[in-house]
């Protein structure tokens, strides 16, 4: 019997048309799209499935789309294949954003209380930092000692910090732009194998995010939050968590702190999970699984087709 985590993608997963074939074959599907368009005041729908895609990609859309993609699967799996998540997921867990589609899908809150926390988040982390001031590079294979060496080397006297601990030798670094271009150098004078820039908008998940965690800290505060159904490993401790305040907390801290996706994935192994369940747009999160561990099973469901072969093996 196969032990399940499910577990729910982030930023960078997102695609222009996700999620249309589930509103178009699913009236579940489309309920939670229409639960989002009603929540954020705007038809986000349409942009998820028509774009422009630099639309979708703007942080303030990205976050609640790619949540509202998750929920679609994951209330089809629920309303037309009666899955019991509580019976069925040992554990939650989500990259970056997908944490707050995890704690949705536990029910810790609903769609319309993360759709908002999502949008909000969006925007308060695109205005931390002016335009150009910071952006983050992607370290791929190096070690995280060589990847601590250079943000201690490069962030001497600015701002570099690890962002996603990813695992399989992706490292993630976040902070001021001319401290991004000197750890890159700096990576190259290693052999590392590869450091480039990624096309963000914002330095996230490190220091410079403190504007936007003293905003959602004041968000979060106020959200009405509920132990979820099912522990949820949270991004900033890599620990499984239910207790509704550590909760708040975890997703204020996250806003600065390194998202542990290869400790969190290494945590639910040693906890028995075998099989990784990715719920919504893209594969990203298998890749990561697997090169982290490669003796565990994964499975991506965004489409029908995934749903219908998904729930046979139930």
């Amino acid at each position: 019997m196969a032990v399940y985590a499910f577990v729910f993608p982030g930023q960078g997963s997102q695609s222009v048309g996700m999620g249309a074939d589930l509103a178009q074959a699913f009236p579940a599907a489309r309920a939670v799209f229409q639960e989002v368009d009603d929540a954020l005041g705007e038809h986000l729908s349409k942009i998820i499935f028509e774009g422009p895609l630099d639309t979708l990609t703007s942080t303030e859309n990205a976050q609640p789309a790619l949540m509202a993609v998750s929920m679609a699967v994951l209330r089809v799996l629920e309303t037309d294949g009666g899955l019991d998540l509580g019976a069925k997921a040992t554990l939650l867990a989500g990259h970056s954003l997908g944490e707050y589609a995890a704690l949705a899908a536990g029910r810790s809150f609903g769609i319309t209380e993360a759709a908002r926390l999502l949008r909000l988040r969006g925007q308060a982390m695109q205005k931390a930092v002016p335009a150009g001031e910071g952006g983050m590079a992607a370290i791929i294979g190096g070690t995280l000692a060589q990847v601590e060496e250079i943000c201690a080397t490069a962030g001497k006297d600015s701002v570099l910090e690890i962002a996603n601990d990813n695992g399989g030798g992706q490292i993630v670094i976040s902070g001021k732009m001319d401290a991004i271009d000197q750890a890159i150098a700096l990576a190259k004078e290693m052999k590392i194998k590869r450091a480039l820039k990624l096309p963000v908008s914002a330095p996230f998940h490190c220091s410079l995010m403190r504007p936007a965690e003293d905003i959602m800290a004041e968000a979060l505060e106020k959200a009405d939050i509920a132990a979820p159904i099912v522990p949820v490993i949270a991004n900033v401790t890599a620990e499984k968590e239910t207790d509704a305040d550590a909760i708040r907390l975890n997703l204020t801290r996250q806003i600065t702190g390194r998202v542990r996706w290869r400790e969190s994935v290494q945590a639910m192994s040693g906890m028995g999970v075998d099989t990784f369940v990715e719920i919504g747009a893209g594969k990203v999160l298998s890749g990561l699984v697997k090169r982290i561990d490669g003796e565990v099973a994964t499975l991506s469901i965004n489409t029908p087709a995934d749903i219908e072969a998904f729930l046979k093996t139930l």
